[in-house]
């Protein structure tokens, strides 16, 4: 197997980063996501939405048929690296895990109707999974769906929902019977009647979370995805997917810190000397450099592993993620103390890279639900 890239994934690194570093660097990001407006529909991100749409970068991984490039999930790796690089603020991982669910379990007829849209960035999803216990096991899932005629009813909440005030469609789980993994999933429109959003507090301000709120929702057949009560399979490998996915922004993420970092040891000056000479601040930079390329290399084959159906790929994407929790979480910390005592305040970009590392970690499993995975893939 050859984990080189191609000269194909080569240009379109290189054509995301020169995109995002004229029209999107930290001083812009921090524009976004301190304007009160930033995330409003016409606001400055949705602009750059569409222009990633219209290069094809939110359609990277929909099937060509429904408007989208048909690429793989390590093609998708080289986009996710370069946004997290520079703590791009889109709905890029949460639009990809709503369409792949569309795309597996949908009818020919709901992929015609809501594939093309996401493609083409005018519309926007994201996967509603967790509850009140913040479990991602089956067990978790406690939204009854009751029947209701030819409809289903929902009443009730998913929590810290990935850019739900910014999403047009909603995947979400519920549960359709007594059995534990008896669990369905539906497409339910954000301007759908008893359907409402709640903003979070989130400690990183590129990352909007939100409680999703139904209340008396009816879902048509038409939108359920799937057979009733059969979806956890499903989802359990949306789970995956999502970790992957996270996991290749938390490497660019990563190398931007130590990137930052890096030139503040060269730049800062102590004794007459930058600082980067001493011992003290040249052993940690290479520690995360250390680290960074650590979980790199488990999130290339976790990708690569996705992409083939591999038996093993579970277990790769659980070794990548619990490895790059506990890494940046080192990494943002490192970063703001070599930075001195300004590494924390607002000014100083480094504090950007801490906050990314604190959402980072429980997103789609933290550290010990994916050392459990292990255990329990690898028969441990």
């Amino acid at each position: 197997m050859n984990f080189g890239f191609t000269q194909e994934q080569d240009l379109l690194r290189a054509e995301v980063r020169k995109f995002l570093d004229q029209n999107a660097p930290l001083d812009e990001v921090r524009k976004i996501v301190e304007a009160p407006d930033g995330f409003a529909t016409g606001g400055p991100w949705r602009n750059l939405w569409n222009r990633m749409a219209e290069l094809g970068w939110v359609g990277l991984t929909m099937p060509e048929s429904h408007g989208g490039v048909g690429l793989d999930w390590v093609t998708a790796v080289v986009l996710l690296e370069e946004t997290g690089r520079s703590l791009g603020p889109f709905p890029l991982i949460s639009t990809m895990i709503a369409a792949h669910a569309i795309e597996r379990a949908g009818s020919e007829e709901q992929k015609a109707r809501w594939l093309p849209q996401l493609a083409d960035g005018s519309r926007i999803g994201t996967f509603a999974l967790l509850e009140q216990s913040d479990s991602f096991e089956a067990s978790g899932v406690q939204l009854q769906g009751k029947p209701d005629g030819a409809l289903t009813r929902l009443s009730g909440a998913k929590r810290h929902v990935q850019d739900a005030g910014v999403a047009d469609l909603f995947v979400v789980a519920f549960r359709s019977g007594s059995a534990d993994e008896s669990v369905s999933i539906g497409v339910i429109e954000a301007d759908a009647r008893g359907v409402a959003v709640e903003a979070n507090v989130s400690i990183d301000l590129t990352k909007p979370v939100g409680d999703l709120q139904l209340r008396d929702v009816l879902l048509p057949a038409d939108a359920v995805l799937g057979e009733i009560g059969s979806s956890w399979p499903l989802v359990s490998q949306l789970c995956r997917l999502g970790a992957m996915l996270v996991t290749a922004e938390t490497v660019g993420a990563a190398e931007g810190a130590v990137a930052l970092t890096t030139e503040f040891a060269k730049q800062r000056i102590q004794f007459d000397s930058p600082i980067g000479r001493y011992q003290g601040v040249k052993h940690p930079l290479a520690e995360m450099y250390v680290d960074v390329e650590s979980f790199k290399s488990l999130l290339y084959y976790a990708a690569w592993a996705m992409d083939e159906g591999a038996p093993d790929a579970s277990l790769a994407v659980s070794r990548a993620k619990a490895y790059a929790n506990d890494a940046f979480a080192r990494i943002g910390l490192d970063g703001v103390q070599l930075h001195g005592g300004v590494g924390y305040t607002w000014e100083y970009d480094i504090q950007l890279y801490l906050k990314r590392s604190k959402w980072v970690r429980p997103a789609f499993g933290d550290t010990d639900y994916h050392y459990a995975c292990i255990a329990r893939e690898g028969a441990l």
